[in-house]
């Protein structure tokens, strides 16, 4: 056992790259048109992150939340861990993010800190390319629109638009708890992330 660190996360994969590939590729004609109402919730979450409505921070929390709980069961627990053992904490993981964003919509309205630019701007970036990118990409590359990974369906584009959207509104964080709401999409896109890059090196 005193190699262990020799092992790399390749090691641990249950799967190979195709049949990956074709999980996802029959998640995405099952769950047609879902794509339809991810994007548009995706560009619904862009308008609420800038409005001044009383209640456009409980109802982006609300969008949120949905798109993390529908990750959590269709593409996790319900398609993903038929492959990968881990998924299922995945699944446990994206459901209780959405049960801390339920908590914002059960709360109320936070008292909004004077914004920093930065923080802004980064996460306006990131949620544009969560929301807009990753479907741009996929019509680029020629997928059709049942193919193609958005927010709210896929598990990659819903945890960046998340972080984005999160520091895009500094309303989030009018309580000190309210940061942990980075821990479970960071998480995520780190794991996604290097899952795709040791598949793409099998």
């Amino acid at each position: 056992m005193s190699d262990w660190w020799t092992y790399r996360l390749g090691d641990f994969l249950m799967f190979s790259p195709a049949t990956y590939a074709r999980l996802v590729e029959q998640y995405q004609r099952d769950v047609w048109p879902a794509q339809l109402i991810g994007l548009a919730a995706g560009l619904a979450s862009l308008w609420l992150a800038r409005s001044r409505h009383a209640h456009a921070l409980r109802l982006q929390a609300l969008l949120l939340a949905s798109a993390f709980l529908w990750v959590a069961w269709a593409f996790h627990w319900q398609r993903y861990a038929s492959i990968n053992w881990a998924a299922t904490y995945l699944a446990f993981a994206f459901a209780v993010q959405a049960t801390l964003l339920l908590s914002l919509v059960l709360a109320g309205r936070s008292e909004t800190p004077a914004e920093r630019k930065w923080t802004l701007l980064t996460g306006c970036v990131l949620a544009l390319a969560g929301v807009v990118a990753f479907p741009l990409a996929g019509m680029l590359m020629g997928r059709s629109w049942s193919q193609i990974e958005v927010f709210g369906v896929s598990p990659e584009p819903t945890a960046l638009a998340g972080i984005g959207l999160l520091l895009a509104r500094p309303g989030w964080f009018g309580r000190s708890w309210h940061g942990a709401l980075l821990v479970v999409p960071v998480l995520s896109l780190v794991i996604g992330a290097a899952t795709l890059l040791e598949l793409a090196d099998s």
